[in-house]
């Protein structure tokens, strides 16, 4: 017999049903839970299996329930309602004209919202281009990331930036990097370096999966287990790397999370969708990295229910409904179920919150275009080009500034028009 070169399958395409059964989903509260400091050979069978907390009900099950309060529930929830009112306002904006691009994260935010929430304010955080609910949960206002969207004279990257591409050296999240993957070897090297310094704090760093099949990826894991980084080394698997299905970066015949015990780094298949299992086995992670036990490999698996981008146009190659199947559900309506389930929340309390949350969205905005907008306003200094780069400014770079700065008197001399 011939060898015969094997494709990776789309289980549906438009107009066919929607197909989920390649999804293997284990019962919530049946997955077993180690101790941090279990061997990585212990831990493989949590790299194939899916941990779960949240039943159909509501009702948190098993040895993963992280037995939070109910005021950190109701913050978890409120977090992650503020990321979907913005992701969904700055759609809109976009779609106005008013910012050129965006994407959001429906469906995705427990991933984010979860794990800030439960790593120490001074873990360093190596996000992806989807994970804003950090920024929020880290207390980044919604000035400081509507105005980075505006590149206005208040963005935080100076119109250096795509959109969405933020920061926060004081919330201790790196810059988001369009080139897919950088931040895994980036999120490595400095755990390795906390590590040097004798420091507790870990880093975490989150891709999709698709960027999995990019070589920084491996680089990272191979860092990771050769010296025992404090790190944390999540990948999102929502199903869908911009248009191509997960099965072509290699998931559809092992998990993505079988790729750490394979290289001797400790993995888990975490259910992405259930608030609770993503703060505990982040928690669990980051208790393994600051003892000294080294990296853990997450795969969240979870959906992304709305497009890749503003670019983007998901019903040319998925199932428009495809959402509405999906197994593990939407985390924000399981986390309210929850919450109701134990008499902390009800449906008044939910849509006073969602209320209070579209004002403060709407008044953000109203605020954020004070300092410039894509039309009209000030406008960033040009000569912001010319700084930051080198300590002394070289002189091709004065000569060129000087002539800018030419070039807007002229033109302001003809127009009337004030340059920066």
């Amino acid at each position: 017999m011939t060898p015969q070169l094997y494709v990776p399958t789309v289980p549906a395409r438009p107009g066919d049903t929607p197909d989920f059964s390649y999804v293997q989903v284990s019962a919530a509260g049946e997955i077993a839970r180690p101790s941090p400091a279990a061997t990585v050979a212990e831990t493989a069978s949590l790299a194939e299996t899916l941990i779960r907390v949240l039943d159909e009900s509501g009702q948190a099950c098993g040895p993963w329930n992280p037995g939070l309060d109910p005021d950190q529930l109701r913050k978890g929830l409120e977090l992650m309602l503020r990321t979907r009112i913005f992701d969904d306002s700055m759609q809109r904006r976009q779609r106005q004209g008013k910012i050129t691009f965006y994407m959001r994260s429906y469906g995705e935010e427990a991933v984010s919202v979860a794990a800030a929430m439960a790593l120490l304010a001074d873990d360093m955080l190596f996000p992806s281009y989807r994970n804003q609910g950090l920024f929020l949960t880290r207390g980044v206002s919604l000035v400081d990331l509507m105005c980075q969207l505006l590149s206005n004279t208040r963005d935080m990257c100076k119109g250096r930036q795509l959109p969405v591409m933020y920061h926060s050296g004081e919330r201790k999240i790196f810059s988001i990097s369009g080139n897919l993957a950088t931040q895994f070897p980036q999120a490595v090297g400095w755990a390795m370096a906390a590590a040097i310094k004798g420091e507790l704090n870990v880093a975490a760093a989150w891709m999709g999966e698709g960027s999995a099949a990019e070589a920084d990826f491996h680089h990272a894991l191979l860092f990771a287990k050769v010296y025992r980084a404090p790190v944390i080394l999540n990948v999102v698997n929502n199903q869908w790397a911009i248009s191509t299905f997960q099965g072509y970066a290699g998931g559809e015949q092992r998990s993505f999370a079988a790729r750490g015990p394979g290289v001797g780094v400790a993995g888990l298949r975490v259910d992405g969708n259930d608030f609770l299992a993503v703060y505990a086995a982040t928690a669990w992670a980051a208790e393994r990295a600051r003892a000294g036990h080294g990296a853990t490999l997450i795969e969240w698996v979870t959906y992304r229910a709305g497009a890749h981008s503003t670019s983007d146009d998901p019903t040319r190659y998925r199932p428009r409904e495809e959402f509405s199947q999906w197994p593990l559900g939407d985390p924000v309506d399981r986390l309210k179920r929850h919450l109701c389930a134990l008499g902390h929340w009800d449906e008044k309390a939910h849509q006073e919150l969602i209320h209070s949350l579209e004002e403060e969205v709407a008044g953000a905005w109203r605020d954020a275009i004070a300092y410039g907008s894509l039309s009209e306003g000030v406008r960033l200094d040009p000569h912001l080009m010319f700084t930051d780069v080198y300590k002394d400014i070289p002189p091709h770079l004065q000569a060129q500034s000087a002539a800018l700065a030419k070039e807007l008197r002229e033109i302001s001399a003809e127009t009337g028009v004030r340059s920066p």
